[in-house]
């Protein structure tokens, strides 16, 4: 038996993380931050695979039988390779789950007009995980892209209520919707922009329905495990929880505490693959 792992380039991971405990205070849990190589959105899809799988493969290495990828772009461009390629090698009886998949199985029961929103970073928007998801599970939903690249440095920075966040907010939420009025369903596609949500809402009109990947997610994970038990059985139940950075613990602990509401103390890992 061992802990689900939850794994994200940074910090947003901790807004599923959130939910996860919430959903499962029993179970235990270990996360993962690649902040040292934060943030994943603009690097190429060989970059975050090999990322995304060291810190599968450091999970693993810490007992893991489950690993959630709480990263939308290391969903977008590294999931489907790793269980494809990796997992049968490394040992076909573990699962590495992503976001993606999860968001876009329920969308089709928000909308009213079929045309949906999607705000994520540039590796996700340009990976076009979500509409190709979308489409395979709602082919008459029609998807529309904004690649949002200011607002994880604001959410990292504390900056959520400054003028600057307002800012680049709007002028996203301004563009989607000035490329398709008839939107009526938002899905934050990065893992961060729950934090903005204050300030998505206050530039969106009120009849648009905002989809945060958090409970989601926590929903379609308790449904998987009662339909595999043969994982659930694996996950240990102490109500221990650990976190791992690649960047200085102390700077994590400060801002991770922020993301999670509750102190948090981490310890500094490395991963083989570390920019120097």
């Amino acid at each position: 038996m061992g802990p689900i792992g939850v794994f994200d380039s940074g910090y947003g991971g901790l807004t599923i993380l959130g939910e996860l405990l919430k959903k499962f205070p029993k179970y235990d849990f270990i996360y993962l931050g690649d902040n040292a190589r934060s943030p994943y959105g603009n690097r190429s899809f060989e970059v975050v695979y090999k990322y995304t799988l060291e810190a599968v493969e450091l999970l693993f290495n810490e007992g893991c039988h489950l690993v959630i990828l709480a990263c939308n772009t290391a969903s977008a461009k590294a999931l489907r390779t790793i269980q494809q390629k990796n997992l049968p090698l490394l040992d076909p009886n573990r699962r590495v789950l992503g976001v993606i998949r999860p968001v876009s199985e329920v969308v089709g029961n928000y909308t009213k007009t079929r045309t949906i929103g999607i705000l994520g970073t540039i590796g996700t928007i340009l990976s076009n995980s979500y509409p190709l998801e979308i489409a395979k599970l709602f082919p008459d939903i029609k998807t529309v892209q904004e690649a949002c690249p200011m607002w994880v440095p604001i959410v990292e920075n504390n900056e959520i209520f400054s003028e600057g966040a307002n800012y680049f907010v709007k002028k996203n939420i301004q563009s989607i919707f000035s490329r398709e009025p008839n939107i009526d369903t938002l899905i934050l596609g990065c893992t961060h922009y729950p934090l903005l949500l204050p300030v998505i809402e206050k530039n969106v009109e009120k009849n648009v329905q905002i989809l945060t990947s958090g409970k989601i997610v926590t929903d379609s994970l308790s449904n998987y495990l009662e339909r595999h038990p043969e994982i659930e059985i694996k996950c240990s139940k102490t109500g221990i929880l650990k976190f791992f950075t690649t960047e200085n613990p102390e700077k994590f602990n400060q801002t991770a505490s922020l993301f999670l509401g509750r102190d948090v103390e981490g310890t500094k890992v490395e991963l083989p693959f570390l920019i120097k």
